[in-house]
Formats: structure tokens, C-alpha cells, sequence
């Protein structure tokens, strides 16, 4: 007999969702283990300073001893600035984390050397929002970097179904993930 595989629960899509600009950068992930262990990743593997993806585990691990008070877990975030993707006009590089409830810093716990991607709504599912936020960035410009007029768009996240969904600005017509 095969084994009962039991239908995933189905989240409700009238619930919770929050809106923050799409960086478009480079994922960048910040392991740190129970037991104090550092690792750093991209989106699909670990990386060095050897063997590196824009030079983020680098910049890691020379900022190691602060970002070790991230704390157990996974910490994702987006490297972006200079020589990245659309580099937003930035001289820098920069690491935003993407856990805005956790590191919004208002209780200053968030490490100097990492930023937070910009929080534009919270609130109920409403495609509309959504569209308000992308509307607003393509006529006001990146809230990342104030001055660049060529921001890609938002990332919403589902909180009851614990899912990421991006909507670009440019190009968001249903081609491709």
C-alpha cells in the first residue's frame, strides 16, 4: 500500500499581506547556527570569499562580528547598489534584510552595517494596494534609494500562506517566474 499524503491546508487569500519594494539586486543569506557557526549563501548555494557572488560573502564575513547578532536562524536580504543589477545610482553595495517585522530596528536590534527593504503597507490582500504601490513607485521613484526613478516593483507576502508573489513595474505581463 502507498503512503498517505495528506492535501496541504489551504490558506485563506482575504488575510494579512505585506508590501515591500522589489531591490533588484542579488539574494543574499546570512546563516548563523546554535551553536555560533557563520555561513553565507545565494539564493541557490552556499558561497566564499572565493567563491563568491558580488562580492557579498566577502563583505559577510568582514562584517562577521555584527552580523553575528542577527541571531540564530536564516536571515535573507537583497545585496544590491553599485555593479549590481540596476545599481540604483549608488557608489556602495548594500545588504537589506527581508524581515521587516523583525528588523525594523525600532528597537534598535538590527545590525549598523544592515539596512530593511522599504515597508510600503500592511495590511488586508487587496490587488488594488498593489497596484496603488506599483503606480506610486513608477511615478515617485525608488523609496530604497530616493532619486532613482527606475524601481522594479513590490514583493508581497502572504502571511497566513506564508508565500513571497513579486509584481514588476515593467515587464510583469505572465512570461517566465
Amino acid at each position: 500500500m502507498s503512503e498517505f499524503v495528506q492535501f496541504q491546508k489551504i490558506a485563506r487569500l482575504s488575510r494579512e499581506v505585506v508590501v515591500t519594494e522589489k531591490i533588484d539586486g542579488t539574494n543574499g543569506l546570512i546563516y548563523i547556527g546554535d551553536d555560533g557557526e557563520f555561513q553565507v549563501g545565494s539564493r541557490t548555494r552556499w558561497i566564499t570569499p572565493e567563491n563568491d557572488n558580488y562580492g557579498f560573502a566577502r563583505w559577510s564575513y568582514e562584517h562577521k562580528d555584527e552580523l553575528m547578532s542577527l541571531g540564530a536562524g536564516y536571515h535573507y536580504g537583497e545585496w544590491w547598489g553599485a555593479g549590481i543589477q540596476r545599481g540604483y545610482g549608488l557608489k556602495e553595495k548594500r545588504f537589506s534584510l527581508f524581515n521587516t517585522a523583525r528588523w525594523s530596528d525600532e528597537l534598535g536590534m538590527r545590525p549598523a552595517c544592515c539596512g530593511v527593504v522599504p515597508l510600503l503597507y500592511v495590511g488586508m490582500f487587496d490587488t488594488e494596494t498593489v497596484q496603488i504601490w506599483l503606480d506610486w513607485l513608477g511615478r515617485n521613484g525608488s523609496v530604497a534609494a530616493p532619486g532613482f526613478m527606475k524601481p522594479e516593483g513590490v514583493v508581497v507576502y502572504h502571511v497566513a500562506g506564508r508565500v513571497y508573489f513579486k509584481k514588476t513595474i515593467e515587464n510583469d505581463e505572465g512570461k517566465g517566474a
